[in-house]
């Protein structure tokens, strides 16, 4: 069964847990320990940045990033083999996830929106990115996982610049 948002306040175990893991998460990006960081999704995981930024159907838009477990991981070999032009030259990053608001929570699993802002320096030049983050974080007795993560970025419509991909 699942509680009711504004009776599940974020000093509850189950969703502080997923708090952890979404703050270790933002934690690896910036280390850039990208195997490390896959190893926190579940197998089934959906990774997704969508352009619309009401959309909840991802499978049937366009999207700025949209990938399974195949493709994220075909990601990480691109950055982290030294192949990619991103990789030889990637921006340092400083995350900060804030805003923490349980949107439900089970014994099993808890989804969670957060706020992000995420600074990047590359050569002499600072981008800043905001987004609101939903993440669904599977509980287990094995470890918890992130089952779905979708980035809605403010200015998702807006000509990004390069930024990776992991936002």
């Amino acid at each position: 069964m699942t509680e009711a948002l504004s009776l599940v306040p974020t000093t509850d175990a189950r969703v502080a847990r997923a708090i952890d893991l979404i703050w270790r998460e933002a934690d690896l990006l910036d280390r850039r320990e990208y195997r490390a960081w896959d190893e926190l999704y579940a197998d089934d995981a959906l990774y997704v940045i969508p352009i619309d930024r009401e959309t909840d159907d991802f499978a049937s838009v366009l999207n700025m990033v949209y990938d399974d477990t195949r493709m994220r991981r075909m990601r990480i070999n691109r950055l982290t083999e030294g192949y990619a032009i991103a990789a030889v030259d990637a921006a340092r990053t400083v995350r900060t996830v804030s805003r923490f608001v349980p949107l439900a929570v089970s014994d099993d699993e808890v989804t969670v929106r957060s706020a992000q802002i995420l600074v990047a320096y590359k050569r002499d030049h600072h981008d800043l990115w905001a987004a609101d983050v939903e993440h669904v974080v599977r509980l287990g007795a094995d470890g918890d996982r992130i089952v779905r993560k979708v980035i809605r970025l403010v200015d998702s419509e807006a000509a990004v610049p390069a930024a990776g991909f992991l936002l």
